[in-house]
């Protein structure tokens, strides 16, 4: 399912238009990541938690060249599902 094609299910089971559905998956978007960056956490009961995880830094290799290449360390944003969402799906 693409982004349209969710914006479109959510507008017609919530009764709301295209458009009121388009901005606030935005504003959703945005207030999660400006959250994570601030090394918060976001967690939806019955959903999940969005996190963020440092990584290390460590070695790896170049898949073309071979060669031994440094990887710095950074930060990724995780999501884990909740035990809600897990059991739904099962």
């Amino acid at each position: 399912m693409k982004k349209i094609d969710f914006i479109k299910a959510v507008a017609a089971s919530a009764g709301l238009s295209q458009d009121a559905v388009s901005k606030m998956l935005a504003s959703s978007i945005e207030i999660i990541t400006n959250e994570l960056k601030s090394g918060g956490e976001v967690n939806i009961t019955g959903f999940g938690a969005f996190k963020v995880s440092e990584r290390k830094a460590r070695n790896g290799v170049n898949p073309r060249t071979k060669e031994a290449i440094k990887i710095p360390a950074m930060n990724s944003p995780v999501f884990r599902a909740g035990k809600t969402l897990k059991e739904a799906i099962r």
